[in-house]
């Protein structure tokens, strides 16, 4: 084990650093979650490096440019300014203070979860870990990942023998540099609560939920944090904090189903699930507003509850509730498809044939983002039932190949939408007319509610 002088204690080194925001922070993936984080510690005056594997990120931000619709090129100039570079040499982690992480954490094809992207990037990234460092995972997953996957991962594969600081003793007794398992380098767990297309709430007002493999680690990450954002919330390992992602995101999933399920009961009794909710919604307590739509979206809420219900399998336990919400919300892009049928069939039409226009294929309004969107499935359901697709969104002139589809379609633009049999609002963007659509339509399908308030037997909302 790594011995140190008075001097040299790393926890000690680190904290005064991170207090005199002198420590340098390095973020592995610069996504929609990386990115944003890396430009809120630049605004703080922050030594922050980006890391990403894809050259054509890096090459982007070099040249002052973004790839995220809501960053701007001036925020990417102006953090440029404060000393922000991107790169996609790992070697240059020996450089810096503090390592934080935010890959993908997907599905593979059996609802399993995928933590190639979190194995990939620890494996990179050991060979040039360095004492004192503290590395934090931001990506969302099962609890036990930090300590059982990358946590082993990170003390094999360094260089140094160097090992990660462990046990419960406080920051005054363990930095004389005495921890009885180690204490080279400190390990925690935070998870990313970020809000796309969220205008309300600033990120650093957002509380920073925060768990230490040890007290040190806890407090290094909290001050790390505590930079940026206004709050910290500490809790009392990395697998509790693993487990509070996935509690926050299974809340809003089995919400979202059940009022996707009550939809479908509202549709056969003639009743408009939306004056429903929006009549609840008055209720000063103890009811809070979830929405029906098309399907779930994003990287959070279609993927997390499945992590936790692996992982439950290790005890023998079936995570029956969660699984059901999961079922109903991965089969309301079916529903969807249904409801085209039904509104096609009044019009005497087939599927089959028909010219179909979708209105958004982002996964939420407003924003340039395509992960686990629906519209991605409700398309290639309708292009196996026959029918000519096309489709629509400010955001994106092309749609390419995915991890899940591969869909090759550009853009049509909206300048005759009475060509077509059928308008099917995915994603209710704020840019669209929707009074125009409806009267320049021949026939719209509305699973998003976008537009209430206009009348016309043109329209059948699903």
């Amino acid at each position: 084990m790594t011995t140190y002088t008075a001097a040299e204690r790393p926890f000690e080194l680190l904290k005064s650093k991170i207090q005199q925001r002198q420590a340098r922070v390095g973020i592995i993936g610069l996504g929609y979650v990386g990115l944003p984080l890396a430009l809120l510690y630049s605004e703080q005056k922050v030594s922050v490096t980006g890391f990403d594997i894809d050259q054509r990120k890096v090459d982007t931000l070099a040249q002052g440019g973004s790839y995220i619709y809501r960053i701007s090129a001036d925020e990417i100039r102006a953090a440029k300014a404060q000393g922000f570079s991107a790169t996609a040499d790992y070697s240059r982690i020996r450089e810096m203070d503090a390592i934080i992480i935010c890959v993908p954490t997907p599905l593979n094809q059996y609802h399993e979860p995928d933590l190639s992207f979190i194995t990939d990037t620890t494996h990179a990234l050991a060979p040039y870990l360095q004492p004192g460092q503290l590395v934090v995972l931001e990506s969302t997953t099962y609890p036990g990942t930090t300590e059982e996957v990358m946590l082993p991962i990170l003390e094999k594969e360094n260089k140094g023998g160097l090992q990660a600081a462990r046990g419960s003793s406080s920051s005054g007794s363990s930095s004389s540099g005495s921890s009885s398992s180690g204490k080279d380098f400190f390990v925690a767990f935070s998870p990313e609560r970020e809000d796309p297309g969220n205008t309300t709430v600033a990120r650093r007002d957002i509380p920073k939920v925060v768990g230490g493999l040890n007290p040190q680690a806890s407090e290094l990450a909290c001050a790390l944090y505590g930079t940026i954002f206004h709050r910290t919330v500490p809790v009392s390992s990395p697998a509790a904090a693993e487990m509070t992602k996935l509690l926050e995101n299974i809340y809003r999933c089995v919400n979202i189903a059940l009022v996707n399920e009550l939809k479908l009961l509202c549709l056969r009794m003639g009743l408009d699930i939306w004056e429903v909710i929006e009549a609840a919604a008055t209720k000063p307590f103890g009811f809070h507003p979830f929405y029906p739509g098309p399907g779930l979206g994003g990287h959070c809420i279609p993927v997390d509850p499945f992590y936790l219900s692996w992982k439950a399998k290790e005890w023998d336990f079936r995570t029956r509730f969660i699984e059901l919400a999961g079922e109903i919300n991965i089969n309301m892009p079916y529903h969807v498809l249904a409801s085209v049928g039904t509104a096609l069939n009044r019009q005497k039409k087939a599927i089959n044939g028909s010219r179909v226009m979708i209105l958004g294929v982002a996964y939420k309004k407003d924003i340039d983002d395509l992960r686990e969107s629906p519209a991605l499935t409700i398309i290639e359901l309708l292009q196996k039932e026959g029918a000519q697709v096309t489709y629509h969104d400010p955001y994106f002139p092309f749609i390419g190949k995915g991890r899940k589809y591969d869909l090759q379609m550009k853009r049509t633009e909206l300048d005759n939408l009475g060509q077509y049999d059928c308008v099917l609002i995915v994603t209710d963007h704020s840019d669209y007319d929707y009074r125009r659509i409806v009267n320049e339509a021949q026939l719209v399908v509305d699973s998003r509610n976008a537009t209430k308030g206009i009348d016309s037997a043109k329209v059948l909302r699903c």
